[in-house]
């Protein structure tokens, strides 16, 4: 078992694809191993498709993470464009418009981990800053840039 958690703290790309179909312990903070539970073994079920895809990404250790990088860019791209293709077919088959499913979803997409993140931080601490800064500057940043950046940019466009 000891071998196995080593393993993946400093694994080859052959082992990441290993490691991506097994479902193994994990170690807490203080070092001690944590049993599988039900719900993990049905989460890393539907998540093995995911976990082997992201397996083709290298270690950080070759070409000093610029591989890895580029692999990884690569494949957020392709993941972005398989969610655009099921967005369009859910919004073809809800009957909305392609603008109303793009807006909402993109919504959802970038909302939806911000609120699990605050979840889970408010969850952990004693109190709820990190959870209140996370919302807080979540949002500041999605109406800063996602309005003022397209004013701006406007603005700059139509002055030429």
């Amino acid at each position: 078992m000891l071998e196995y958690i080593l393993q993946q703290k400093e694994a080859t790309w052959a082992q990441q694809f290993k490691l991506a179909v097994m479902l193994g312990p994990t170690i807490d903070e203080e070092n001690n191993m944590e049993e599988i539970e039900g719900s993990q073994a049905i989460y890393h079920f539907f998540a093995i498709g995911w976990n082997v895809f992201f397996a083709l990404i290298p270690p950080r250790r070759y070409g000093h993470g610029w591989f890895a990088f580029f692999i990884a860019l690569a494949g957020i791209g392709l993941c972005t464009a398989i969610v655009a293709e099921f967005a369009g077919l859910l919004g073809c088959a809800v009957g909305l418009k392609e603008s109303v499913t793009a807006i909402t979803l993109v919504a959802l997409g970038t909302s939806l981990p911000d609120t699990l993140a605050s979840k889970i931080s408010a969850q952990q601490a004693p109190n709820a800053d990190a959870a209140i800064g996370n919302i807080t500057g979540s949002n500041s940043v999605n109406v800063f840039l996602g309005l003022g950046l397209p004013w701006t940019l406007a603005a700059i466009y139509r002055k030429n």
